[in-house]
């Protein structure tokens, strides 16, 4: 079994249009053609069991319509192996009966995204929806560290999410890309260890930069092999989610890349599907 813990999708009549605009900000290319289907198919070429899908509410007006969207969808969408979270906005003002709606219709995990919302994640308005969230019981995703498209701020830094868990102590705090896109050395020195979640989405390997050569990606390369190994030990391989950010990065060729490191067979299983059904309660 493997199940990839940080995907999207977006609906299929948009989504090449949201997938131009974003590689464009990124200078990176993509995988798939961010569709349902897109993401299935590519599921079936990797081995992949289940993918946790996570929408990003760019607006407030966005987050009951996309919820209630997936709060339908979601029966289909497990169907076909796609576990869905849902979304909140940092300046929703109805964001505790909008997680408790989504609790009540089984949506067991949200997704944030400071850099895409403008708004550090250790604002009062992030801290309250993780604070609300926790207390429900939901596993809360959210970007971490400084964004491909967006590097003027950095939304998510170590500093940041670590004022975040003194404060507020979440239970299942899930950080993308290694506990902080490109601030690796500050993750490792700073955070590992903590009572909190990594996933692998993008955090390893080579970034490949977009068809239509549009610019240069901010990192040409994410962690090394050795950097990725040292750092899931040290943090503890009990608490890594396996995760590609698809379709940002091919699934078949993360699996291959996590598959070819020195990590021992406890360690793999872990990343690959136990870790993951232990937060999802599974």
């Amino acid at each position: 079994m493997i199940i990839d813990f940080h995907t999207h999708t977006f609906p299929a009549g948009i989504s090449a249009s949201i997938l131009r605009k974003l590689s464009r900000m990124s200078h990176t290319q993509y995988f798939t053609d961010g569709s349902v289907d897109g993401l299935v198919s590519s599921m079936k070429e990797a081995g992949i069991t289940y993918s946790v899908s996570l929408p990003v509410m760019t607006r407030t007006d966005q987050v009951e319509k996309v919820n209630s969207a997936l709060i339908a969808d979601r029966e289909k969408l497990e169907a076909q192996g796609i576990l869905t979270f849902g979304g909140m906005h940092p300046d929703y003002e109805n964001y505790r009966q909008e997680l408790a709606r989504l609790w009540q219709n089984g949506i067991r995990g949200i997704k944030i995204h400071p850099a895409y919302q403008g708004t550090d994640i250790d604002d009062i308005r992030m801290m309250r929806i993780i604070e609300c969230a926790s207390g429900l019981g939901f596993v809360i995703l959210t970007h971490a560290g400084i964004d491909i498209g967006i590097y003027d701020h950095n939304y998510a830094s170590v500093d940041r999410v670590l004022n975040v868990i003194d404060t507020l102590h979440p239970k299942k705090l899930v950080l993308a890309h290694m506990g902080g896109w490109g601030c690796w050395e500050d993750v490792e020195r700073d955070l590992a260890g903590a009572d909190v979640w990594f996933d692998t989405a993008f955090a390893i390997g080579p970034v490949t930069p977009d068809e239509a050569g549009s610019g240069i990606p901010y990192l040409k390369e994410n962690l090394s092999d050795e950097a990725f190994v040292r750092l899931v030990r040290k943090h503890g391989s009990d608490k890594i989610l396996f995760a590609t950010d698809s379709p940002w990065e091919s699934q078949k060729d993360y699996v291959a890349r996590i598959r070819r490191l020195e990590l021992t067979s406890v360690e793999q299983k872990r990343i690959f599907y136990q870790n993951a059904l232990r937060i999802l309660d599974i």
